[in-house]
């Protein structure tokens, strides 16, 4: 057999491999060795090429361009054949994103749209069915995508360091400048496009000096350059502000939102931005959030801050994207009644319906930070006259760092699928954050990057899967982690059943692995301050970020019960706000975030806290051990390159989860002084 060839990993999901079943080949020769791409924008010109490149590798031969048969590809007002053939289809309904397949048992493949990001789309829709080995003839597939926000959030600052970034530098930025050579950046947009991505930020939310002059006249020529190449790929580019860039860079003595000097520095602002890019997204923005500036220095509300943002792009089409993460960095670890997570509901909740309609307020996934287990945020449901997007954290920071395996489409479906009840049974989050349960038309998901510029893009080859899952789920939120996996791994590793089981099963244990040698039941936190790596139980409990778990001789726990704690459970709409109200009700994986409870409580797996502790930190060791095993037995059957750098993390990884294991247990031993019922070691 020969290994997959798959080289450093460069090419992620966009591989194309040459297809070696001859029948399937053959068969799709037949239906697409020519083409006919109707139009010649930017954006239609990348999807010929991409079409073209794609066919060639797969099939072995170049393909030839035709009017006739073959794959005849175009937006609707492009040709009276599309036109007709897709007449069926609703492309009111379908949108400006929104595209048809459609093939009979013979004749030509129709990719049609009413725009060119639609073509773009269709185009890598049907590349990616003939990556799966699917059957391209009777297709009727009319496609549009639930949200109409899908955006990647950068963390690069402009000296080349990433925050939280575990893939190597900023492929955007090098010596508090841009890299002149765009290749890569290229390479970058076109996955993103295949996954549907259709907005990105460039630099860091916490804005330095340097980023906060990237809208000025000195540096948006190279915003503009920028901005050029992710169009072609119907990528907007976004810029986080900093909310203090009149003092900074206006030579204003003040950034008062109220104040018109300010609004008008602002008006101006965006027209010079958009001189320079025209269909410039907008504004994102962290304010009042870990010391960064924003409108409560002048004692205005968050609302006041946005609006004033907003009214400066709105003649332009832009938009303000205002993140939720605000809450009392400063905060007294004596003080109970003070709770962190409460923080982003008590803000935003009483300014619902005061945003302009061009502002979309970014909620995290839960109240916290992106822990590997934590309730979902109750704003989502909570705010139901204003425009929002979930954020949820590609780059793993409190998920292993890309040092570990850990598949997180399973931890965001969970988000998207949770029932709100705002509006009654069925009022989930996919549906809250898109705008769909409330009527409105703007919403969706945006995430912070996992991309660095190691040669595979994500330090962690196997975690391309998260990147390209959330593509995947940000168009498709009905879409199942398993489904979303198989793809990832046919695309990037080819149709080997043995591969595709293995590398699946390794994906969907992942997250529950990792979640069992860390912090236990939804306690969260227990890491080393500042780089966030490595078990420290005690790392920020008696710090001023609001990070506590509580834990005495006695026992451990939250309580944010409306009865006798925080009253954070009560921000729910009921019946949720009632299962995690009450101590028989709440779920076991949530216990410890809402309530302080004895080590000797029994849970409903009929285990008490303590030796659910104790086994869930053997157990997860254990199958750390084992992803190391399964992955082993792949050896010869995937290029040695890609095999060896995976091995490699997943040895560190069953390193480091035995000190995860060590240390928990260890510590709870001591608190308690309750023996583990199997006489284990534990130090």
């Amino acid at each position: 057999m020969n290994p997959v060839s798959t080289d450093s990993g460069y090419a992620c999901w966009l591989r194309y491999e040459y297809i070696e079943n001859a029948s399937l080949r053959e068969s799709y020769l037949s239906s697409c060795s020519c083409y006919s791409l109707l139009g010649d924008s930017f954006i239609l010109m990348n999807a010929r090429k991409q079409l073209a490149e794609a066919l060639s590798s797969m099939l072995g031969r170049v393909p030839t361009e035709s009017d006739t048969g073959g794959i005849i590809a175009g937006t609707i007002d492009s040709s009276t054949e599309l036109r007709q053939i897709t007449a069926q289809y609703d492309f009111d309904e379908l949108g400006e994103e929104g595209y048809v397949i459609h093939s009979e048992t013979e004749g030509p493949i129709y990719l049609a749209a009413a725009s060119d990001k639609g073509v773009l789309y269709a185009v890598f829709h049907l590349l990616r069915l003939l990556q799966l080995g699917a059957n391209v003839r009777n297709i009727h597939i009319g496609e549009k995508p639930a949200n109409a926000l899908r955006m990647i959030n950068h963390w690069d600052n402009m000296d080349g360091s990433v925050e939280r970034g575990y893939a190597g530098r900023s492929i955007f930025y090098r010596d508090n400048g841009f890299i002149p050579h765009t290749d890569r950046l290229e390479d970058y947009a076109r996955l993103l496009a295949s996954v549907g991505i259709n907005a990105i930020t460039i630099n860091n939310v916490n804005v330095h000096p340097r980023e906060t002059e990237l809208i000025t006249a000195g540096l948006l020529p190279d915003v503009a350059k920028v901005a050029d190449l992710f169009r072609g790929y119907g990528i907007r580019l976004y810029l986080s502000i900093n909310f203090a860039a009149p003092i900074e860079i206006g030579g204003l003595e003040t950034a008062d939102p109220l104040d018109p000097n300010v609004a008008a520095w602002w008006r101006d602002k965006a027209k010079e931005i958009y001189d320079y890019v025209p269909d410039f997204g907008g504004f994102l923005v962290k304010a009042d959030s870990e010391f960064r500036p924003g409108p409560f220095t002048y004692g205005r509300n968050h609302a006041d801050g946005a609006n004033m943002l907003a009214d400066a792009l709105a003649p332009y089409g832009g938009e303000v994207i205002w993140r939720c993460f605000v809450y009392n960095c400063l905060q007294d670890w004596r003080d109970r009644s003070t709770d962190r997570a409460k923080a982003a509901y008590d803000h935003f909740k009483p300014l619902d319906g005061q945003f302009r309609d061009n502002v979309l307020l970014q909620i995290k996934n839960g109240p916290m930070d992106f822990q590997v287990r934590e309730p979902v945020s109750p704003l989502f449901g909570g705010l139901k006259a204003t425009s929002t997007l979930l954020e949820v954290q590609i780059a793993q920071e409190y998920t292993g760092q890309q040092r570990h395996l850990c598949y997180l489409v399973p931890q965001w479906k969970e988000v998207l699928d949770f029932d709100t009840f705002a509006r009654g049974e069925g009022s989930s989050v996919a549906k809250a954050a898109s705008g769909a349960l409330f009527g409105r038309s703007r919403g969706g998901m945006a995430a912070v990057s996992n991309v660095g510029d190691d040669a595979n893009w994500t330090g962690h080859l196997l975690a391309q899967a998260n990147l390209y899952g959330y593509g995947r789920l940000a168009w498709s939120p009905a879409l199942g982690a398993d489904e979303i996996a198989k793809e990832w791994i046919m695309q990037t590793f080819g149709r080997d059943l043995t591969i595709i089981n293995i590398i699946q099963n390794m994906l969907l244990s992942s997250l529950e692995i990792y979640e069992s040698y860390t912090a236990p039941l939804g306690v969260g936190w227990m890491v080393n301050p500042h780089h966030h790596y490595g078990p420290n139980v005690d790392g920020y409990e008696y710090s001023k970020w609001g990070t506590y778990h509580f834990a005495d001789h006695e026992g451990i726990g939250v309580d944010r019960t409306a009865g006798t704690g925080t009253g954070y459970a009560s921000q729910y709409h009921p019946p949720q706000s009632a299962r995690y109200e009450s101590l028989a009700d709440c779920p076991d994986e949530l216990l410890l975030f809402f309530h302080h409870v004895p080590y000797t409580h029994v849970l409903k797996s009929g285990k008490t806290v303590i030796q659910h502790i104790y086994d869930s930190h053997f157990e997860g060791a254990e199958q750390a051990a084992d992803l190391l095993a399964q992955w082993n037995s792949l050896e010869g059957r995937i290029d040695e390159g890609c095999f060896r750098q995976v091995r490699e993390r997943l040895i560190h990884q069953e390193e480091h989860a035995r000190e995860w294991r060590d240390v928990i247990n260890t510590y709870f031993y001591r608190k308690s002084g309750i023996p583990d019922e199997r006489s284990r070691k534990i130090y």
